[in-house]
């Protein structure tokens, strides 16, 4: 926990440093502004941090305050943003505008230095202003308004003024203060904001709420090496004494939780497609990693923003668009506009990258690029419409990826995607709704997960099949076009969708959106006098036994030995008659979910999943075929398939199979069953026929995306020691793979599995692989998880220790690898001991990380595990914990599902 120096009047002091006037030059006008940094007479001046603060500082100040209940006569004045917070602001200000200025010293050790200029307009001259702050009382160094002090007193977080010390009309708040650091991201040589879903407030005051929209100008005083970017143009640089300074322009209106700006030792790539200037940030030390790639990720951002420009009939809403390269960054990409941000490695990618991944690339970059109209230009009201500003995105950009891939089967690419993921959390004992009720915004990261990001958009497919296609897009032009820079919620968008179709899209979106689960469906058949189909019959059942029934839109496949049929199906009730089946011949397999398009738990009759477990792989059609796979999978989760019936099933599969989007379905689901699934016992021997069965498929595979999808297999299941040896060699350089270029980031990968196999000189082979790292950010990376990968039991515990502290947890995709590898399947019996404390930081790691890190936290940690013992650990865990918060809860079991499931203990 960070002590803060104390202030002492005389005993530091504060340079005063110029700050650049606050203009808004699009505009033509400007904001007053302070010329200078207050001098040593203005409050609190004479002071000077030299103590980096931790994350852990806004959980002490959150549990060290006194919690002010909402009162019935004032404001909720309770840490983070309530509802009834909101909704009293938002009714009380608009017209807000800030002006920033930002002084980052060298050293990370240092405190950042801020000036804040708040305009605003009273529309309530009977309310206070209440700024949010997340930071301790002394980090507010000094307000004024108009010259002189600003009384203002400070709770919980909140910087509360009074409506008596306030103009009516335009206010203009001045605010000098030490900015947080729980979000600024600081590196030796690079910073970056990450403030989605309420973390403006750990750095700077505002409205940290998303409905109180503004414009924000931005000044960077930066170390002179340094490049900066933000949501607005970079208006000049000035440079003097060792500093540079940047000014950006005034941005459009925007959430709080959409400012965003990076700053350090990047360089820049600058193209142009179609007029439109483009720039590039990044920190690549290989350059010619960089050109490989650069050409595909301009024109991937040139595609979606031409295709959403023509489907939603609005130019790009802002002014420039440039996007930033993180190292290790905690997700895929954050849309911020005018900068957005993205994970290094998955926009520069490796020669040896699959099909998937440069899939993978195109549909991240279409999702953060659709953003920009679906979440930046009209933004939720609440963040309990979070998810819809994700499914736009989502169900977007597989539009948008299609032209790209005209060799890819997209109907394919969508299940695959979508469906499996959004299965795994439908299935579990703690399912939530797409839509989530939010009383605060401290707990906004748990509503997160695949349901957002994968069940969502098979739910806005339905609904474009429901209404049609182009009154579908009728309504979202008209969505956006109404709301535009402001905010709407979902029931804006079904009222507008409602009066464009017949059906009852409130009825809908009751069960689809605002209720967990997924339907049971199964098939009744009858033969007719002739031998023929004489009924086929779909019958949908409410897991949860409340008589719900999910309206949608199936395609069910019927299958013969040498042709299948798919016959499309609009199911409304609770059964209903396949009438386009009568009198057909009577099917060797019938497969509801065969067209890819309903949603459900897929019961298989007797005579279908026999045949299935025989032939699966004869069928004709990859889009069936992969839903076979996916529903057969169901059957082994629910215990109706052996785990050695499936990888019986599996290896047959994977010698025919071409379609590399399947190949990767089968492998993944392979290797979960064999580490989860198998027996120990049976483990060994099966093995060594999958090592043979993969590498004699990546020899004979035709391209280089194939084999190194079953490369990175093989790595996963080699266990041998004759695999183990050729791992070795590979690493080594003495044996090489041809077809395939291994990068830095392969190599990196390899080590890591032999060091995991405890080989004799595994702790040899992570130093001289630390050696070979030659770019700065994957190596501190590596030596980040070095202990997690030690072959001494004490070093990876004091590993897992070190994680208590959560300055150890800042770089978190760092962390979530470190987790994996102390909780590997061959680590995991020794693993056990760190489940519990694990779920005991849980509900710390969701105060101080971001809002994927808790869900990842649980994945990394429960990964490697299958047994009853690790299982009841988590079961002791969850009864203990009486008052436990309810979404955390189901987090738990949500990630424990496969754990419970293998260990034959899911209740």
């Amino acid at each position: 926990m960070m002590t803060v120096v104390p202030r002492h009047p005389g005993t530091y002091s504060l340079t005063p440093i110029p700050v650049v006037a606050l203009t808004h030059e699009a505009a033509g006008h400007s904001i007053p502004a302070t010329s200078t940094w207050p001098t040593a007479q203005s409050r609190n001046a004479e002071m000077r941090y030299r103590v980096r603060p931790q994350p852990l500082r806004l959980l002490s100040l959150l549990a060290s305050v006194p919690v002010l209940s909402c009162r019935p006569d004032g404001p909720d004045l309770s840490p983070g943003v309530s509802w009834s917070l909101a909704q009293q602001r938002s009714a009380a200000v608009a017209e807000v505008r800030y002006g920033l200025t930002l002084h980052i010293p060298e050293s990370v050790e240092e405190r950042i230095h801020g000036l804040e200029s708040i305009t605003l307009t009273r529309s309530d001259t009977t309310q206070p202003i209440i700024l949010d702050f997340r930071a301790p009382a002394e980090d507010i160094l000094s307000l004024h308004s108009f010259g002189s002090d600003l009384p203002y007193e400070f709770t919980n977080g909140h910087i509360v003024v009074p409506a008596s010390e306030l103009a009516s009309g335009t206010n203009i708040i001045e605010i000098e203060f030490l900015a947080g650091d729980l979000s600024l991201n600081r590196n030796e040589e690079f910073l970056y904001t990450l403030f989605v879903p309420d973390r403006a407030s750990t750095a700077f005051p505002c409205f940290d709420q998303p409905n109180i929209k503004g414009t924000y100008q931005l000044t960077l005083v930066t170390p002179e090496s340094w490049r900066a970017v933000a949501n607005g143009s970079l208006l000049r640089t000035d440079t003097a004494a060792g500093r540079v300074t940047h000014t950006f322009g005034e941005t459009r209106p925007i959430s709080s939780y959409l400012f965003s700006f990076a700053a350090g030792r990047f360089q820049v790539v600058e193209a142009t497609r179609a007029g439109r200037v483009m720039q590039m940030y990044h920190r690549e030390t290989h350059g010619d990693k960089v050109a490989r790639n650069e050409d595909a990720v301009f024109d991937l951002h040139a595609a979606a923003l031409d295709w959403l420009e023509d489907y939603t009939g609005i130019a790009y809403p802002f002014d420039k668009f440039d996007f930033v390269l993180i190292p290790s960054f905690q997700y895929g990409g954050m849309e911020h506009p005018g900068a957005i941000l993205y994970r290094s490695s998955r926009l520069l990618l490796d020669e040896s990258a699959t099909q998937s991944q440069r899939l993978g690339r195109a549909s991240l970059i279409a999702h953060e690029t659709a953003h920009m109209w679906f979440g930046d230009l009209v933004t939720m009201n609440w963040f309990d419409d979070v998810w819809t500003k994700e499914v736009f995105a989502n169900f977007m950009a597989a539009k948008i990826v299609n032209p790209s891939f005209p060799e890819i089967d997209h109907d394919l690419r969508f299940f695959l995607s979508h469906y499996p993921a959004a299965y795994g959390i439908d299935r579990t004992e703690g399912p939530n709704p797409i839509r989530q009720e939010l009383e605060n915004l401290l707990d906004a990261g748990t509503l997160y997960g695949p349901i957002i990001y994968q069940k969502a958009p098979i739910v806005m497919r339905q609904l474009e099949w429901l209404t049609g296609e182009d009154p579908f897009r009728q309504g979202m032009q008209e969505y956006l076009s109404t709301f535009s820079y402001r905010n709407a919620t979902w029931p804006d968008l079904i009222d507008i969708l409602d009066g464009l179709t017949q059906e009852d899209l409130r009825a809908w979106s009751a069960v689809w959106v605002e209720e967990p689960n997924r339907p049971t469906i199964a098939t009744q058949l009858s033969r007719d006098g002739a031998g023929g189909i004489g009924s086929l019959t779909l019958i949908q059942s409410d897991p949860a036994e409340r008589g719900r029934l999910w309206n949608q839109q199936l395609g069910v496949t019927l299958g013969w030995d040498d042709s299948i049929a798919a016959v499309p199906v609009q199911l409304r009730e609770r059964s209903i008659e396949v009438t386009a089946a009568a009198g057909l011949p009577v099917p060797r397999f019938v497969l509801a979910a065969g067209e890819g398009a309903g949603y459900g738990l897929f019961k298989l009759d007797s005579a279908s999943q026999r045949y299935l477990l025989e032939h699966l792989e004869s069928i004709p059609d990859p889009l069936a075929r992969a839903a076979a796979w996916v529903t057969i999978w169901d059957a082994l989760l629910e215990a109706e398939v052996a785990p050695q019936q499936f990888l019986e099933r599996a290896h047959a599969g994977l010698q025919t199979e071409q379609v590399e989007l399947v190949v990767q379905r089968i492998l993944s689901y392979t290797e979960s069953a064999y580490w989860r699934f198998l027996p120990e016992a049976e483990r060994s021997a099966l093995g060594q026929h999958l090592e043979t069965l993969l590498w004699d498929l990546l020899e004979r595979a035709p391209s280089s995306s194939l084999k190194a999808t079953y490369f990175r297999a093989y790595m996963s299941i080699a266990v041998s020691d004759s695999a183990t040896q050729r791992l070795l060699d590979i690493w080594r350089g003495t044996r090489e793979i041809p077809g395939l270029t291994l990068s830095e980031s392969d190599y990196i990968a390899i080590a890591q599995e032999l060091a995991l196999r405890d080989i004799s000189d595994a702790e040899q082979i992570l130093t001289d692989q630390l050696e070979r790292i030659e770019n700065p950010d994957r190596k501190a990376s590596f030596e980040f998880v070095l202990p997690a990968l030690s072959t001494n039991p004490a070093v990876r515990e004091a590993f897992f220790e070190s994680l208590r502290d959560p300055a150890n947890r800042e770089h978190e995709p760092w962390v979530l690898t470190g987790v994996s590898f102390l909780h590997h399947p061959l680590r995991a019996r020794a693993a056990e001991q760190f489940i519990r404390p694990s779920l005991e930081m849980l509900e710390e790691i969701q105060l101080t990380g971001d809002i994927f890190f808790p869900q990842r936290w649980l994945g990394a940690t429960f990964s490697g595990h299958s047994s009853p013992s690790a299982a009841g650990a988590v079961r002791d865990f969850l009864s203990s914990q009486r008052r436990y918060p309810p979404r955390l809860r189901q987090k738990i079991l949500q990630s424990a599902d496969l754990l419970f499931r293998s260990s034959g203990t899911r209740q």
